[in-house]
């Protein structure tokens, strides 16, 4: 998958999806691509990634409370969750 990378606007190439999904990793591994050689793998903040069309990250792929307003509410309406 390629992302962008907010700061210089070049693409980046996830190579992680692991950690790209997961909402407990704040960074994955990429390589950008620019140049005719291929760049050397390296580490990404999430926070600084974006989708080429400009869009941010979902939240559930970066906030691991994502759910938690959701969850506490169910509880207090006693649906349990």
């Amino acid at each position: 998958m390629l992302l962008k990378d907010q700061d210089s606007g070049k693409l980046v190439e996830v190579l992680s999806f692991k950690d790209l999904y997961s909402p407990m990793h704040e960074r994955v591994v990429g390589r950008l691509h620019y140049g005719e050689e291929p760049q050397d793998p390296a580490y990404f903040d999430k926070a600084k990634l974006r989708f080429a069309s400009g869009e941010p990250l979902p939240r559930c792929w970066m906030d691991p409370h994502y759910r938690d307003d959701e969850v506490e509410a169910a509880r207090h309406h006693g649906t349990g969750a």
